[in-house]
């Protein structure tokens, strides 16, 4: 049973408000990209003021950094207990090929958000930040799951490696998806574990 809007806790109200101007943002920089999407324009398509943006966001960049967190969220997958590290890739393949609906539908914008970071300094650093972040995260979580056999490579090396290959394999997929099978996606990340592609 759900209250009226009224009813509803006020940090339900933020989480409303921010994801209404982030689908807003959205719309418009599929419209008219980056660098033609203003705050304003964002809160008028949202049916907001301007005060709302910057009680949910710092400035633009902000913005535009959730936007990629929402859409472009991490690939979790399921692990089972007791796996061993080539059974973990292959989860981890399983996971990035289920993720191919939601990552086709926010591709233009992950790639026109990237092309706009490679122009704007403060949206770099951001980038990075969150990146290193992530990349940390990745690492130790690569650490944590390494069978007794240890890693094909320094865990710091080979999260860049398998944020390089899921971004690569994704996007010629969209490009190509006749010439990128599911099995591409399997066969790549049992190379890293040093396994036969089948298992």
């Amino acid at each position: 049973m759900t209250g009226s809007p009224r009813t509803q806790p006020k940090g339900d109200k933020r989480a409303r408000t921010r994801a209404a101007l982030m689908t807003a943002a959205r719309e418009l920089i599929r419209e008219r990209g980056y660098e033609r999407t203003t705050l304003d324009a964002v809160a008028r398509r949202a049916g907001m003021t301007s005060g709302a943006i910057y009680g949910n966001f710092k400035n633009r960049e902000d913005l535009f950094v959730a936007l990629a967190g929402t859409y472009w969220a991490p690939i979790k997958p399921v692990i089972r207990e007791g796996s061993t590290f080539a059974e973990k890739m292959r989860a981890l393949s399983e996971a990035t090929v289920a993720a191919i609906p939601a990552r086709q539908d926010a591709a233009f914008g992950r790639l026109t958000g990237m092309a706009h970071a490679l122009t704007h300094e403060a949206i770099r650093t951001q980038v990075r930040e969150v990146t290193a972040q992530s990349f940390a995260s990745g690492a130790g979580w690569l650490r944590a799951v390494a069978d007794e056999g240890g890693l094909p490579m320094p865990a710091d090396l080979l999260v860049c490696v398998i944020h390089a290959l899921t971004e690569g394999l994704l996007f010629q997929r969209f490009l190509t998806p006749d010439l990128v099978p599911d099995e591409a996606f399997h066969a790549a990340f049992a190379a890293l574990a040093g396994a036969p592609p089948g298992e």
